[in-house]
């Protein structure tokens, strides 16, 4: 659900003549700031992405806590259900210099680095961000498509690694390379989505994923079609790995972290892996549209989520990796055996083993984008 499906459809939104002329210039991004005057702010996110309150949840504990702290209402709304989708959504108004209606939006990154590239996007302002700038993870700080993180800032973060029931499979998995093993011919699923499926896949044949080639994405698809050829392969899934996983159906696949902690939580047998060869570390990203209307209030908004405090409470509803490995001392703190019990999960706060076989792929370029995209629907039957 969070990370959304390939970008096929925003490819052939921008394709062609239609590029340049989509591009906004630095000077136009800007528009009238009315945040001193209107003390509120529209925050547009994915569904069950933020804290709820116990006894209703309409109720979000955090948001609440921040308009009695600043006087600031937040308008949220839980209208991004897949990036391509929401991208034509708000593309067209963004591609003719027209306002979006959202001041904070939050959009996986490898989407996300398609607005920096057109422009979209507006810088924040550091100088008003001190927990950002103190508390950022620094695995997240320096994503190839936005250098200094100046146009955006993780709202959550996740690894792409391999999951599997152990008991039914009878032994470890600790390397991608052992999803090929013999004993797993059809109990096998991929992610269909190609900026999701391929840098799980690139690290596993040895590909540094900070700066991978074309010769490394076609050596990829090479296999994966040989794979398909052979069978070995049961399908290529959205989150519906899920099921699969959870029935007994395939015993081993390519995975989201949060979503397993999750489904840890009815089978124990379910293991999450961090490959010996490394895993993909993500991040959905809060980003600020040009021309919004409240820029200095949603940059208000985004360093509040950075207070550890605050980033703990919102780490113990959504449960994927903090960005803030502070509030694993608020947690660990906090007197609640489950909270505690967080602050001890690796795939929410990675411990240093961990973290070094963690990496951030590059970005498809928009030259290479509709290349490799044909290729790679043509293998997965999208």
């Amino acid at each position: 659900m969070l990370r959304g499906i390939g970008g096929a459809g925003a490819a052939a939104l921008l394709a062609g003549c239609g590029v340049p002329a989509a591009y906004v210039d630095p000077e136009d991004r800007a528009g009238r700031d009315l945040s001193a005057r209107d003390r509120v702010l529209h925050f547009a996110n994915w569904p069950l992405y933020i804290d709820t309150d116990d006894d209703d949840k309409s109720k979000r504990p955090t948001l609440d806590a921040f308009r009695k702290r600043t006087g600031i209402s937040v308008r949220y709304t839980e209208e991004i259900n897949d990036n391509d989708e929401f991208f034509g959504k708000i593309g067209p108004a963004l591609m003719n210099h027209q306002e979006t209606g959202r001041d904070l939006i939050v959009i996986s990154d490898w989407m996300a680095a398609r607005y920096v590239r057109l422009g979209w996007v507006q810088e924040m302002d550091r100088a008003k961000q001190p927990n950002v700038a103190r508390y950022l993870d620094p695995l997240l700080r320096k994503p190839a498509f936005d250098a200094g993180r100046l146009h955006s800032v993780p709202w959550q973060s996740g690894i792409t690694g391999i999951a599997y029931n152990r008991k039914k499979l009878g032994r470890e998995i600790r390397s991608t390379k052992e999803l090929w093993a013999d004993d797993l011919r059809g109990k096998v699923t991929l992610l269909s989505g190609l900026d999701e499926s391929f840098s799980l896949l690139m690290q596993g044949r040895g590909v540094d994923v900070t700066r991978w080639t074309a010769d490394d994405f076609h050596g990829l698809c090479e296999q994966i079609e040989d794979l398909v050829r052979r069978k070995h392969l049961r399908r290529f899934t959205g989150n519906d790995y899920i099921k699969d996983l959870s029935t007994g159906d395939v015993l081993a696949c390519q995975a989201y972290s949060g979503d397993i902690i999750q489904l840890q939580a009815d089978n124990p047998d379910i293991e999450f892996v961090v490959p010996e060869e490394g895993a993909e570390l993500w991040a959905e990203s809060l980003m600020i549209p040009n021309l919004a209307q409240h820029k200095r209030n949603a940059e208000q908004l985004v360093d509040y989520y950075y207070e550890p405090a605050v980033a703990a409470e919102l780490a113990s509803w959504v449960n994927y990796v903090c960005p803030v490995p502070a509030a694993r001392d608020i947690l660990a703190d906090s007197g609640d055996e489950e909270r505690a019990a967080l602050a001890e999960d690796p795939l929410i706060f990675p411990d240093d083993a961990m973290r070094a076989r963690l990496a951030i792929a590059r970005d498809i370029s928009g030259d290479e984008r509709a290349e490799f995209t044909k290729r790679w629907n043509a293998i997965v039957g999208l």
